[in-house]
């Protein structure tokens, strides 16, 4: 089993990397574990409290569970990965069965900042891009999917999403094997990243 991190900033372009690298690999052979499906259980407090919460920060996270389920994955048996909702900043009930597979890609902002995941990982990846372009995806995703205004954006970005990424996020960058720069418009090293999980699979 191959296992690679693919991180960087919010808004850098990961999902859109995640999905190109998909592209070029047979479907039953990639599974893709979100660090998102892992935040810890708000659902519990007050629109004011949730409204607080620093989803940028590596303590939201639940580490242990992510960890865990990952480590069932190598041992050849199915997970059942957690449903997160940013509306209600709660878990669901409902889980998503997760199959191991030969390539298991981990995305999501913060997995390079923890040790003990890093250190299961056989490829790193930090997903590079302008501070500009990023505000740019983060404003038009958090108005479409999240519900947020767009004041309420700009102010998340201000107190949470800038600080953290310059604390937390982009020191990861050194721990990275490969750095893409530009996100998923990076055909050149998608090529080189899907050529290496090829070569793994064959």
């Amino acid at each position: 089993m191959l296992i690679i991190g693919i991180a960087g900033g919010s808004g850098s372009g990961k999902s859109t990397v995640v999905k190109q690298v998909i592209k070029h690999l047979p479907r039953e052979a990639v599974t893709v574990i979100p660090q998102d499906a892992y935040y810890k259980d708000n659902g519990h407090k007050s629109a004011e409290e949730r409204a607080k919460i620093n989803f940028d920060h590596p303590t939201s996270i639940e580490w242990g569970l992510l960890i865990k389920q990952l480590e069932t994955l190598k041992t050849g048996k199915s997970i059942e990965m957690p449903i997160y909702s940013y509306v209600t900043c709660a878990r669901s009930k409902e889980t998503i069965t997760i199959k191991p597979s030969q390539v298991i890609i981990i995305e999501g902002i913060l997995i390079l900042t923890n040790p003990r995941l890093r250190s299961k990982m056989d490829i790193k990846v930090y997903v590079d891009a302008d501070g500009d372009d990023r505000l740019m995806r983060i404003i038009r995703r958090d108005l479409e999917e999240r519900g947020r205004s767009f004041q309420q954006v700009l102010e998340h970005y201000d107190s949470f999403v800038k600080p953290m990424h310059l604390q937390f996020i982009e020191p990861t960058k050194r721990y990275a094997d490969i750095i893409v720069p530009q996100g998923g418009q990076n055909k050149v090293a998608i090529d080189i990243l899907s050529s290496r999980i090829k070569t793994h699979l064959t």
